[in-house]
């Protein structure tokens, strides 16, 4: 099921990030919504919603609002405590399912259980995926100047559509949109 590549997609890049380390101070919101936001296309950054750390609380979230956006995109900032840069911005649909993998990893949950927990969810209705979605990442051993070197991962998410009716490559391949069926 497409939900399931994309928890894998996920978790595949948070474990690829490396880095001599980086002092888990939390930045500014300012600081944060400006990394944050370098994963969405540029033409959405300036209205994506915002999370991050040190905003205003969200029910049963962990991450913070720093910044209420008008577009369907949802921008999470750099987790100063994780070694390397890694930001993301999803689609709003997909918020449920991202707030409960935080919350329960936040509670000290393992992978297995959190995804055990989401499917569950899905498979009861709780929670209900988008029929569409795309996922923005971009990813850097450490904070970057510019998003040059840095790498980037577009994933559009079409249930019931192959790669090939999509012309998408169905594995990353560069900075091109990779199709998950």
């Amino acid at each position: 099921m497409w939900f399931r590549a994309l928890v894998a997609l996920l978790i595949v890049g948070a474990s690829a990030r490396h880095s001599a380390g980086r002092e888990a101070s939390i930045p500014d919101g300012v600081r944060q919504i400006e990394g944050a936001v370098l994963a969405a296309p540029p033409s959405m950054r300036a209205q994506a919603t915002v999370l991050g750390r040190g905003g205003s609380a969200r029910p049963g979230d962990p991450l913070t609002l720093l910044r209420q956006g008008t577009n369907s995109l949802i921008c999470l900032a750099d987790d100063p405590a994780e070694p390397g840069f890694h930001v993301a911005c999803y689609q709003r649909g997909l918020d449920a399912f991202m707030v409960l993998g935080r919350r329960l990893r936040a509670e000290g949950k393992g992978r297995g259980e959190i995804m055990d927990a989401r499917y569950a969810a899905l498979e009861s209705g709780e929670l209900v995926m988008p029929r569409r979605a795309v996922l923005y990442s971009l990813t850097a051993d450490e904070l970057p100047e510019s998003v040059e070197g840095a790498r980037r991962l577009v994933v559009v998410y079409v249930p019931g559509a192959t790669p090939e009716e999509l012309g998408l490559p169905a594995k990353p391949d560069g900075e091109v949109p990779t199709a998950q069926t």
